[in-house]
């Protein structure tokens, strides 16, 4: 649903403490929670993830997903950071905002410089989703139809997101999509964590473990240059536990691009296709509390909040600072219509696209 938000629905989100459903006209806010009291809520706006909270060692609970109180907040954002999203039709980025498929150039949306960006200026993470909410089961299918033409894609193209918190402490989100026309595809989930608890400093003492051996260098305009490129030596190695900022000041060309880490690892993929593979583990050491990330997905975007600056402030009041951050976008590779080398990401009428990524929830 494209529609304009009603004033009524601009205002805060939380009404009670104990409210499962919070309905503001068609913005509602959703409860998931399990026994061990791990909470998350989604909103049907852009199929948001506004809140995480998990324990720490010691028990005591913090919201560890950076977002807003408000609905107008995630509207209005300065430099839209995409708090918790779902982005697409394609996540990350695409040339010039052009690619060819079947011998027709198709031209998308300009939102980030020359290129394309997480979907165009009207993404899926500004739109209405269409929510079924089985608060019983603590999961919820959010559907939305993107039309032929919208932001350029070609293609009716009919997806669903469905969020799933388990017993196990898990966050389980499963994507399945159709379409009508062959389309490129590639969505992913863009919250941001800080595992000491949103606006609570930077996210530099944050041991990150990535489960790649590669990943994809970048030019100016964080476009992947078609090389797959060893960590070796380099630092872009995280396949062994270490600080994120421990390498992320040195003067090496790929940082001076990104700001600090941008890019896209390319994951060292085990077993059969369609099934999970570990693509990353961070521990924060002072809270204990640990993040783990597996997908069914050829790479994920490891990014720091390079962008953040303290102008925007979070749901405790507090600035989100420089790098006050991190994501983990489980996805296909950047530029992947224009890069014949990277996996494709083109759904075809008479295929299912179907992927899924898991976030686990510990501590140590």
């Amino acid at each position: 649903m494209r529609v304009l938000i009603s004033l009524l629905a601009l205002q805060i989100f939380a009404t009670g403490a104990n409210a499962q459903v919070e309905d503001f006209d068609s913005i509602k806010l959703y409860t998931l929670k399990n026994k061990a009291g791990v909470t998350v809520k989604v909103t049907n706006y852009g199929a948001i993830i506004t809140s995480i909270q998990t324990p720490d060692r010691s028990g005591k609970m913090a919201d560890i997903a950076l977002g807003y109180d408000r609905l107008k907040d995630y509207m209005n954002a300065v430099d839209k950071p995409y708090f918790g999203a779902v982005v697409g039709r394609y996540g990350n980025r695409i040339a010039n905002g052009q690619f060819e498929l079947n011998g027709t150039t198709y031209s998308l949306a300009t939102n980030n410089g020359a290129n394309h960006l997480h979907g165009g200026v009207i993404g899926f993470d500004k739109v209405v989703w269409d929510a079924d909410y089985d608060k019983k089961g603590n999961r919820i299918t959010l559907s939305y139809q993107a039309k032929d033409g919208e932001e350029g894609y070609p293609g009716n193209l009919d997806l669903q997101v469905t969020y799933h918190l388990t017993e196990g402490n898990q966050l389980e989100v499963d994507y399945s999509a159709t379409t009508d026309k062959a389309t490129p595809v590639n969505v992913t989930q863009h919250t941001y964590f800080n595992l000491k608890g949103e606006g609570e400093g930077d996210i530099l003492g944050h041991e990150l473990t990535l489960n790649a051996s590669r990943y994809t260098p970048v030019d100016e305009g964080l476009i992947p240059t078609g090389e797959l490129a060893s960590v070796k030596e380099t630092p872009f190695d995280f396949t062994k536990a270490k600080a994120i900022g421990r390498d992320i000041d040195q003067q090496h060309q790929q940082l001076i691009y990104g700001g600090g880490f941008d890019h896209n690892w390319v994951l060292d993929k085990e077993g059969k296709e369609g099934e999970l593979t570990l693509a990353a583990r961070v521990v924060e050491p002072e809270s204990g509390r640990v993040l783990e990330v597996h997908t069914t997905e050829p790479g994920v975007q490891f990014y720091c909040g390079n962008f953040l600056d303290g102008r925007l402030t979070g749901k405790a009041g507090n600035p989100y600072v420089h790098r006050g951050g991190f994501c983990l976008e489980t996805q296909h590779f950047p530029d992947s219509p224009n890069q014949p080398n990277f996996p494709t990401t083109i759904l075809e009428p008479e295929e299912k696209l179907q992927s899924r990524t898991v976030f686990t929830f510990s501590v140590e």
